[in-house]
């Protein structure tokens, strides 16, 4: 048979279904698909793992691997600077400096390369960490310092956004890095941050009286666990504000105001003026939530009503989150039985908890929920729900997919997944096959078989990369769950088990013994790993 031919405007989407055609036509023994895998990949062992069908195809029509097919699928379209940062993406989280040096050789405009949605480029990425990075080892894995390094040296752009990413951060060995280079602002809040107590000083010198930006430097000292610049700062705050300075007298005291927001982390990058007192009192209340202790909880809410009002609705649907991740539910209860405010918001303050609920299983405490925020009609969520009567809607009578507006489906609807797809891909729009895969994800790990079989009969990806954080697989999700039956029904239909997540390069069997080291479910998963290789 003659090689394909590639289409003078190729369609990068086509390909990867042809190349996911591919692998569930050898999963079911095709014989054609089976020859045409062992034609470009002698060696290969059957199925394919969805990498492998892509490599096939690309050898197919003449590159060397996936990666050369998809430059010259962007070379074509006259998108050759947009390849190239995704391109470097892939480079940055690979830490590939040798790769880096020569993609930049051939795009200098990458270093000034941003976009609306990324706009602190290629900096940006390599600066960027996807949790706390005050651990050394998280913020190995979480940044690329020497990425980092090497742009700089290049002259890359600085966006203020990667400097308040750093600190958000608290990328320790970066901030070092762009602390010795004078990259952060010499502003009062970033002296704070790295915890120059004479910057400090003379910036307090020089703008007495405002208390807004005394109360931010506060909490970045707190935030990088300054206690020097801290304790200056809240000195400052008290001075310009009497109330606060009883408040804390009468309570906890200074220093031990200091240490609960150095051991607490306030939150950095929340848009949201910091009230010292009122953040240490709401603090109060999520900890207490998160660790179900209910008299605490209800104590600190019954003393200070303003907590229930109007104008702390989005703390309370901040809470209700805590409440879901943490299965709250007399907790839950507690707060909707003292009448918050959210309970009667005409228009309810956006929230993950319904999402929560169906990503981390505890759909048990839907009807707390709807008492707030109505259930999405979509996909996803009928599929999560069990109800295949639903599900069947969104399908033809053809069977085929019939979604509508994509926009009306999760995650397409969540601008929050658009910027993870852009740091997990490059490509921040999901597309009709991933709201398929989070419908099977959401069916599976909620242990509704009859909607995944359907959906796994009707183009659901049982390799999807989902994963509730970076893509892995869903068997990778099911390990902190220790749902057995679900990895089961999983294992049974043929899933990859040697998918590799994204962050760790590791296995399901490998987050089992690594990660929540459970020995007991990685032998599981071994066992039934090699019992499918010996059959």
């Amino acid at each position: 048979m003659s090689a394909p031919e590639l289409p003078a405007r190729p369609s990068l989407e086509f390909l990867r279904k042809q190349a996911k055609k591919l692998a569930r036509d050898i999963a079911a023994g095709n014989p054609a698909a089976i020859a045409r895998a062992h034609t470009q990949l002698p060696h290969a062992q059957c199925p394919l793992s969805q990498r492998d069908a892509q490599l096939v195809l690309a050898r197919e029509y003449g590159f060397a691997g996936w990666l050369d097919l998809r430059k010259e699928v962007a070379r074509r379209l006259g998108r050759g600077l947009e390849w190239a940062a995704a391109e470097a993406r892939r480079i940055i989280h690979n830490n590939d400096l040798e790769a880096l040096r020569q993609l930049l050789s051939e795009h200098p405009a990458l270093l000034a390369w941003t976009t609306e949605e990324d706009d602190g480029g290629l900096l940006g990425m390599a600066a960027g960490s996807f949790g706390d990075s005050m651990d050394p080892v998280n913020e190995e894995h979480f940044t690329r310092l020497a990425c980092a390094e090497l742009l700089l040296d290049a002259g890359a752009v600085v966006a203020p956004s990667v400097c308040e990413g750093l600190i958000k951060a608290r990328a320790l060995r970066l901030i070092e890095l762009f602390h010795r280079r004078g990259l952060f602002p010499p502003t009062l809040k970033y002296l704070a941050a790295l915890g120059d107590v004479q910057g400090v000083r003379a910036a307090l010198a020089g703008n007495a009286g405002d208390q807004a930006a005394v109360n931010e430097a506060f909490k970045y000292a707190c935030h990088l666990r300054h206690t020097e610049a801290a304790a200056l700062l809240l000195d400052r705050a008290i001075a310009l504000d009497a109330e606060l300075g009883r408040q804390i007298d009468s309570g906890p005291g200074r220093a031990a105001f200091v240490q609960y927001f150095i051991e607490n982390k306030p939150e950095v990058h929340t848009h949201d003026p910091f009230e010292p007192w009122k953040d240490y009192v709401r603090q109060q209340v999520e900890h207490a939530m998160r660790d179900g202790d209910r008299s605490t909880f209800l104590e600190i809410l019954n003393r200070e009503p303003w907590l229930l009002s109007t104008a702390n609705l989005p703390f309370q649907a901040r809470w209700i989150e805590v409440a879901v991740l943490n299965d709250r539910a007399a907790l839950l209860n507690g707060l909707l039985d003292l009448d918050p405010a959210i309970l009667h918001a005409p228009v309810p303050p956006p929230s993950q908890a319904i999402e929560f609920a169906f990503t981390y299983v505890k759909t048990h405490l839907l009807p707390l929920l709807l008492r707030i925020w109505p259930m999405p009609g979509d996909l996803p969520h009928a599929a999560g729900n069990g109800d295949l009567d639903r599900v069947k809607r969104w399908f033809d009578p053809e069977g085929k997919l019939a979604l509508g507006n994509l926009s009306d489906h999760f995650p397409a609807n969540t601008s929050r997944y658009r910027g993870d797809l852009r740091s997990w891909f490059g490509s921040s729009e999901p597309g009709a096959q991933r709201i398929l895969d989070t419908a099977l994800a959401w069916a599976v790990l909620n242990n509704h078989f009859e909607v995944a079989d359907f959906l796994l009969a009707h183009g659901a990806d049982i390799n999807t990369n989902w994963c509730s954080h970076e893509p892995a697989s869903i068997l990778h999700e099911l390990v902190w769950h220790r749902n057995y039956e679900a990895m089961q029904f999983l294992i049974d239909r043929g899933i990859d088990m040697t998918i590799r997540d994204f962050r760790w390069n590791a296995t399901a069997e490998g987050w089992a013994r690594h990660a929540a080291h459970d020995e007991r479910l990685a032998q599981w998963l071994s066992d039934a790993r090699q019992k499918r290789e010996q059959t």
